[in-house]
């Protein structure tokens, strides 16, 4: 094996990253320490962790059931993924339900793991009465630059 192959192998597939930072993020949103994760999936936090920094590939039953746990559909964990990642074609990507486009792959904004971004979400998900959730929704989306 050559060392550029070896190197390659060595390293986590940008999907497997992707995959990870969409289950911390999620996991993160709903306040649920590695710990409880793994509990929840009959896994240590250990390997919690090594999904979460894409060392280790999720299988597709271990998706299923991560997205049993964190309440979300299993699209969720590919949405945003950035053009020409995986290699799939942008026509064949936009096919498949769920899967957003995005910025590329190493200019990928961060917003989405900040401290404060999370605690807002959290903040927002605490408003009980859905009304008013939706009033402070729209008068944030006022706020911000219009989309054209």
């Amino acid at each position: 094996m050559a060392a550029a192959d070896a190197d390659k192998e060595s390293r986590p597939s940008p999907i497997d990253v992707h995959v990870g930072t969409r289950i911390r993020l999620r996991r993160t949103l709903l306040g649920m320490s590695q710990e409880r994760l793994g509990e929840a999936l009959g896994l240590t936090f250990q390997q919690v962790q090594k999904y979460e920094r894409g060392v280790n590939r999720v299988g597709a039953s271990r998706l299923f059931d991560l997205s049993r746990v964190l309440d979300v559909p299993i699209s969720f964990f590919f949405d945003d993924m950035p053009d020409g990642m995986s290699g799939v074609s942008t026509g064949h990507r936009r096919a498949l339900a769920g899967f957003a486009e995005s910025q590329d792959a190493f200019g990928q904004d961060d917003s989405m793991n900040r401290r404060e971004t999370l605690e807002l979400v959290r903040a927002y998900y605490r408003i009980t009465e859905p009304s008013v959730r939706k009033r402070v929704f729209e008068l944030i989306k006022s706020m911000g630059p219009t989309d054209s």
